[in-house]
Parts: C-alpha cells; sequence; structure tokens
C-alpha cells in the first residue's frame, strides 16, 4: 500500500517543478500608431504575443542581481491586437512589467533604449545560429520556430503593450561556470484573456471538470442518502415484527 502510494508521487513530482507568476493588465485603447513608429517597431525584431498567438515557448538569459541590476537580466516582448479594455493575464516564472506604446516613445526614453539594446544582442544572436547547432541554449533556437509570425501587419490604429521580463538566477552550486554564467532559462510565456474581465480563459477546462464532478457527486450523495433512508425503514420495520412476534 505504501509502495503503491510513493510510487504515485514520485510519478507526480516531475509535473510540479515549475514556477509560476503572473501580471494582470488591461489592454489599452486603439492608438493611432504613425508609419515611422510602426517601422521602429516592426525592426526592432521583438517576439510577438497577440490573442490569436497566445502561447510563446523560448529562453530567457538569467543573471545574478547586481547592484546595476538588481531584478537579473531583463527580454522584451511585444503584445499586439490585443482586446481593448479586456482584461489579460500574463503568467510567467519571473518579474514582469507592461508598457504602453506612448510611456516607450515619449515619456522614458531609457525604456526604448533598453529594448533597442536588447534587440540588438537578440538580432546577432540569431544571425550567429547555425543549422546544424544542437546546443540547447537560447542560441540553438531556430527563429522561424520559436518567433510565431504576426497574424497581421500593425493597424494604423492598434492595441499594444511592451512587456519586460526580469530573470534572476536564484542558485547556489560547486559548479564554477554555472556561477560565473547562469544559463537561460525555459518559459513559457501564456498570454491569458479575462472572459468578460472576470474569469481566465485558460481556467475554463477546469472550471467545466468542476461542475461535471460537482453535479456526479450531487446525484451520488442523493442516491445514497435514498439508500440509506430505505434500509433504515426497512431495519425500523423488522423491528416492529419482532417486537409483535414477542
Amino acid at each position: 500500500m505504501h509502495l503503491t502510494a510513493l510510487l504515485s508521487l514520485s510519478l507526480l513530482i516531475p509535473l510540479s517543478t515549475a514556477n509560476t507568476e503572473k501580471t494582470i493588465f488591461i489592454a489599452p485603447q486603439p492608438l493611432p500608431i504613425p508609419s515611422q513608429q510602426g517601422a521602429v517597431t516592426d525592426d526592432l525584431g521583438l517576439e510577438r504575443l497577440s490573442p490569436e498567438v497566445p502561447v510563446l515557448r523560448t529562453y530567457l538569459n538569467a543573471s545574478f542581481p547586481t547592484e546595476q541590476a538588481p531584478l537579473g537580466s531583463e527580454s522584451w516582448f511585444f503584445l499586439e491586437d490585443l482586446n481593448p479594455g479586456q482584461r489579460y493575464e500574463q503568467p510567467t516564472a519571473f518579474h514582469l512589467e507592461t508598457y504602453t506604446l506612448s510611456s516607450i516613445l515619449e515619456d522614458d526614453p531609457s525604456l526604448l533604449s533598453s529594448i533597442t539594446a536588447f534587440s540588438s544582442s537578440r538580432l546577432a544572436s540569431l544571425e550567429a545560429i547555425k543549422p546544424s547547432s544542437q546546443d540547447d541554449t537560447l542560441a540553438s533556437f531556430d527563429p522561424t520556430h520559436h518567433e510565431p509570425p504576426s497574424t497581421s501587419s500593425l493597424a494604423p490604429r492598434d492595441s499594444v503593450l511592451f512587456l519586460r521580463v526580469y530573470a534572476a538566477a536564484d542558485y547556489f552550486t560547486l559548479d564554477q561556470d554555472l556561477m560565473r554564467s547562469p544559463r537561460p532559462v525555459p518559459v513559457d510565456l501564456i498570454l491569458d484573456p479575462y472572459l468578460l474581465n472576470v474569469f481566465p480563459r485558460s481556467l475554463v477546462p477546469t472550471a467545466g471538470w468542476l461542475v461535471v464532478v460537482a453535479g456526479l457527486a450531487w446525484v451520488v450523495g442523493g442516491f445514497a442518502v435514498r439508500l440509506v433512508q430505505v434500509l433504515a425503514r426497512e431495519a425500523e420495520k423488522n423491528e416492529e415484527e419482532g417486537k409483535k412476534r414477542r
């Protein structure tokens, strides 16, 4: 019995090795995007998420926190074709922040500088990719597979956001190479819209199963109650008949 329980637990262990963190945001209202600014967002080469392509599997560079970068290495992504006013949930295992297009291009020039630096580094890494490389690192990714194609060109008016993700290494090991240079971290970025701005769409199947289980429990519970009542009445009847015979 105990061996079976331990075996069952061992099968579940690989399923619980990932952390999840999320940021919840409201999609902004569509803004006019001048052609010059649209070209800027296209030329940055950022990986994109949209309601049509809500899942992105990629690697993020990680680093140990420093005074200059207390949250670790930063990565940028572009959220496009959002539904204005709709609530979204963006889970990962890291620190996340979202910025509107106007805040990037007008309010804080340092943000655009940060995006440009990240974009230059990423594009250089993609250019260095060799098809024969088999290393399980960020540089070995096929950009045609891990960069989801945009379903439509950037519209003149569109609800868009920039997503910044910080990845900080949080471990200690005797491997000096890993301590000096943390490996890229595999992540799944998921754009999860809220239905009616109340309930995450990704939890709909779970809610459905809960409703089914609750319904079955109600039916089985009602049957069990009726069965107990029948048995109780029969026992009471048998007891009364026994008294009469005496």
